[in-house]
């Protein structure tokens, strides 16, 4: 084996003259204040647009819960009663002979983008609908199908 001989070149690790390389300190503090800026005028923007598909899903998941509420009654020839809820669909009602389900996957309900249950109320307090099925939204508030707020069939 031949044996590797290192040397140090003169000048190598000495330092550079001004103005050369590197960054002053105003640059840096310019660039921080930039990327402030930035994230201040873009944050909001991305957070409104975070509540906006908060929403879309929960009615979209309504749309959803509302599709399988129409194949619980094809089974059963009506909708299930404010009674019986939407657990309706998960378990047999005592006064359904017809049931077939359970009509949705897992053990629990669905809960809304928020981490509440639907509400749901049958028959309609709205003309032309024949169940209420609304999420209270980010408000968490109680009120009725229609109200501001409130995301609802439709």
């Amino acid at each position: 084996m031949s044996a590797v001989k290192l040397t140090l070149k003169p000048g190598r690790f000495s330092r550079k003259a001004e103005g050369e390389d590197g960054f002053t300190l105003l640059e840096l503090l310019v660039v921080i204040v930039i990327l402030g800026l930035l994230i201040g005028l873009v944050a909001p923007a991305v957070l409104r647009q975070l509540g906006h598909a908060k929403e879309s899903i929960a009615q979209q998941s309504i749309a959803r819960i509302g599709s399988v509420l129409d194949l619980y009654k094809l089974d059963a020839g009506s909708y299930p009663s404010t009674q019986d809820g939407l657990q309706a669909l998960l378990t047999k009602p005592d006064d359904d002979p017809n049931w077939a389900g359970p009509y949705m996957k897992g053990d629990h309900l669905p809960l809304d983008p928020w981490g509440h249950e639907y509400l749901y109320q049958q028959p309609s307090t709205r003309p032309g609908l024949e169940y209420d099925l609304c999420s209270l939204g980010a408000a968490d508030k109680q009120g009725q199908p229609g109200d501001p707020g409130l995301i609802c069939n439709k």
